[in-house]
């Protein structure tokens, strides 16, 4: 089965040799440098430079349709082989989100509330970043069901960073 892989910066390399990914997606704030692990295919690294904020700040950059429509071209893209890593700074809030949109852009019968409830089972601390969600509710069509759904998910239970966790894509449900 297809999974997709969220975890923190800090556990790329783990996650990725663990798991055997060889294709990433890094939601990484603007100038952060970081060394992509040696397994990951570098032309299938799609590095993002985004703040991990719901709306325009000044000196931040904040998610916007172009960094939303990159997840869902790479996410369609996705040779399946191996998992598809997705990671940010501590994997609570960007990561999960692009996880949740990569899921419903592969397998767009799902449901918004069972995508939810799913995510939530994956990993108790995940609190989504509202603006990748609101923007890819819109890019996929969901007619305001993924905002809802993902605000009824609630905020995670409070931790410092998250852990490293598999999200199976799956067809319905």
């Amino acid at each position: 089965m297809s999974y997709l892989l969220v975890c923190r910066l800090d556990q790329i390399a783990e996650a990725a040799v663990r798991h055997g990914a060889r294709e990433m997606i890094s939601l990484i704030a603007p100038g952060q440098n970081f060394h992509r692990p040696a397994v990951i295919d570098p032309e299938r690294h799609l590095n993002l430079a985004v703040n991990d904020i719901a709306a325009e700040t000044d000196g931040l950059v904040a998610p916007a349709m172009r960094h939303v429509e990159r997840v869902i071209d790479f996410a369609r893209n996705w040779d399946r082989a191996s998992p598809l890593l997705i990671h940010c700074w501590f994997g609570i809030s960007r990561s999960p989100a692009a996880t949740i949109i990569a899921s419903l852009a592969l397998a767009p019968d799902q449901d918004d509330a069972a995508i939810a409830r799913r995510m939530r089972a994956a990993s108790p601390y995940v609190t989504p970043n509202p603006g990748i969600i609101a923007i890819g509710d819109e890019l996929l069509g969901r007619s305001g069901r993924l905002i809802a759904a993902v605000e009824a998910m609630g905020r995670g239970a409070e931790t410092s960073q998250g852990d490293i966790f598999r999200f199976d894509v799956t067809e319905a449900g």
